[in-house]
């Protein structure tokens, strides 16, 4: 990917922000309303200390003075209204990007996931959006306001005395300098920043998860040094941008005020040579300190809107990334479930040799075929590729005839179903995890699901089946983690039933149970079974042997417990096991 620049990727959000744009303008507008009423209250104090004070009108002093102070509850109000219409303009930028964020996660490839730790995605959709969102409802505004207000006040400095007005004009130069000058190093340490908050999300995620892992090997003390190598290193890092904000806030502070200096000292000098009225010197002071928020803000504001471009940049990273699974057009109508792999390859992105090659496999609808093999064989991917999960890197897979990259995701993603040896559950209740691949489902549907499954211990939680098992569902056993993922799958009523080790976690009594239902379940259901067990193998009506990344021999399970010695040592001491038992 060609890295672009922080602003064109900030320019590439406007989009968001169309539907909010009248609050946005009016935003400017009232902004600069007040920004005006500010500018003209030290003109109207002029006018009362060389017209009123000077004259002893107490009458012009009384009018002159209301106007001021209405001058200033006209700001106060304006600012109180700014805030009030832009807030639901920028949420709603932030929701929205948000939204389409979550959607393009969703829709890219497994490939994409395993490259990137999900703690540098949540800062992404979490923390540089907001970053993003307080650009667009301060920083944008306040760049824009106070730079205008820096021209407009030293506009009218100038020509109120113009030898002071150029000398605050002269003072902005060292000021452009500074801001230059940082730029660059500043968006360099944000975006560094930005990322290491992302390796500490992964690690406190990675954490959170693994807990019973760590304490189970006594790993507390080396996880905690890890988060705490990461936590300094972003200490550190954060503490270098302190200190070079520290240095710019600093320099900007100092020039108002040395300016200040020398306006006081030649204004006095003109006010008593009569080249300058009392009136006119104090506004141009006033006018003068008016500027010293926008100048000295200037340091806070271009370091929001570096943070901001370098938050824009990392979002578009994931907006920028290939969605390299896309929808077909194909439709099967009512599915037989004739499964095909013709000369199938893969290969991982980052890998220089083939996972898969040459596999050919037929599957008719209704049968059921296990695949066997060593450890890292393929077999995992070689089910995940049905789904399109990944997408072959040669050859094809079909369904009844159809290639199924040329098949609607959707309608592919339902007609095949896929249990998972190490099975995902969500942060939400036991139904709600159960109807997630059809939400329709009857009561009488769940209950024969969870049967199949044998995972009736559903019904025995606090809540039965509205009982919130939580994240990841580590309230769970492995076993019941693995059946309540069968009946999810069981439950969708797929024509093409993908079942990837799903009985690894049980003990022998329920895997029984569990094989006797499926053999039921799997009648007129086109089955893949990745299987490690004798007894699972016997639910096949084939066997497809794994080896070396290809399928070298397909048959019966007593054929190949015949003829392939092979089959034999990788099947013979666990059948062996069941057989005596």
């Amino acid at each position: 990917m060609v890295k672009q620049r922080s602003s064109a990727s900030m320019w590439r959000l406007r989009g968001y922000l169309l539907p909010y744009r009248a609050r946005f303008i009016v935003m400017f507008i009232l902004a600069g309303i007040g920004v005006g009423a500010s500018i003209v209250i030290p003109l109207v104090t002029k006018a009362v200390i060389d017209g009123p004070i000077a004259e002893a009108d107490s009458r012009g002093l009384l009018s002159l003075g209301l106007f001021a102070i209405a001058l200033g509850v006209v700001e106060a109000v304006l600012m109180f209204l700014r805030r009030w219409i832009v807030s639901k303009g920028t949420n709603g930028v932030e929701t929205g990007i948000r939204l389409d964020l979550y959607e393009k996660l969703q829709r890219l490839p497994m490939s994409f996931h395993s490259r990137w730790q999900s703690g540098q995605l949540l800062s992404r959709i979490m923390n540089d959006l907001a970053t993003v969102r307080r650009f667009l409802g301060f920083g944008l505004l306040f760049i824009v306001v106070n730079i205008v207000q820096i021209l407009v006040v030293t506009a009218l400095l100038i020509n109120m005395y113009w030898p002071l007005g150029l000398v605050v004009l002269a003072s902005t130069v060292p000021i452009t300098w500074m801001c230059l000058r940082n730029e660059r190093e500043y968006t360099r340490l944000s975006r560094k920043i930005q990322d290491q908050v992302g390796d500490v999300a992964s690690t406190v995620e990675e954490g959170a998860y693994g807990l019973r892992v760590i304490k189970s090997f006594g790993r507390a003390s080396h996880m905690f040094d890890t988060f705490d190598a990461r936590s300094r290193t972003l200490y550190d890092v954060s503490m270098e941008r302190v200190r070079l904000s520290a240095k710019f806030w600093t320099f900007l502070e100092v020039i108002p005020s040395a300016t200040l200096i020398v306006v006081l000292g030649f204004g006095a000098v003109a006010a008593g040579q009569g080249q300058l009225t009392l009136g006119s010197l104090v506004a141009f002071i006033t006018l003068m300190l008016s500027l010293v928020w926008p100048v000295a803000a200037l340091g806070f504001l271009l370091a929001m809107t570096q943070e901001a471009f370098t938050a824009a940049d990392r979002i578009m990273e994931i907006f920028d990334a290939e969605v390299e699974i896309v929808d077909g057009t194909e439709t099967l109508g009512r599915a037989q479930g004739r499964v095909r792999f013709t000369d199938v390859a893969f290969r991982y992105p980052d890998s220089a040799v083939d996972t898969l090659r040459h596999v050919n496999l037929e599957i008719a609808p209704g049968e059921t075929v296990a695949v066997v093999g060593t450890t890292g064989s393929g077999k995992t991917i070689l089910t995940q590729l049905i789904p399109r999960l990944y997408d072959v890197t040669a050859g094809s897979i079909s369904i009844d005839g159809v290639d199924v990259r040329d098949l609607r995701l959707d309608e592919l993603r339902t007609v095949v179903a896929t249990a998972f040896e190490d099975p995902t559950l969500f942060s939400m209740s036991a139904r709600e995890n159960l109807t997630l691949g059809r939400p329709d489902a009857s009561e009488a549907d769940i209950a024969e699901a969870v049967e199949v499954a044998q995972a009736q211990f559903v019904y025995d939680l606090p809540w039965g089946l509205d009982t919130r098992i939580g994240e990841q569902g580590m309230s769970l056993s492995g076993g019941q983690r693995q059946r309540l993922a069968l009946a999810r799958a069981v439950l969708s009523r797929p024509r093409v039933l993908v079942l990837d080790d799903t009985l690894s976690a049980l003990d022998i009594h329920t895997e029984a149970l569990v094989e006797e239902a499926l053999q039921r379940v799997l009648v007129g259901v086109t089955g893949l079974v990745v299987a490690h067990r004798a007894s699972t193998v016997l639910l096949a009506d084939r066997v497809a042997m794994l080896s070396g990344g290809t399928l070298t021999h397909i048959g019966t399970h007593a054929e190949l417990l015949a003829t392939v010695p092979e089959y034999r040592e990788l099947l013979s001491a666990e059948y062996a096991e069941e057989v005596s038992a």
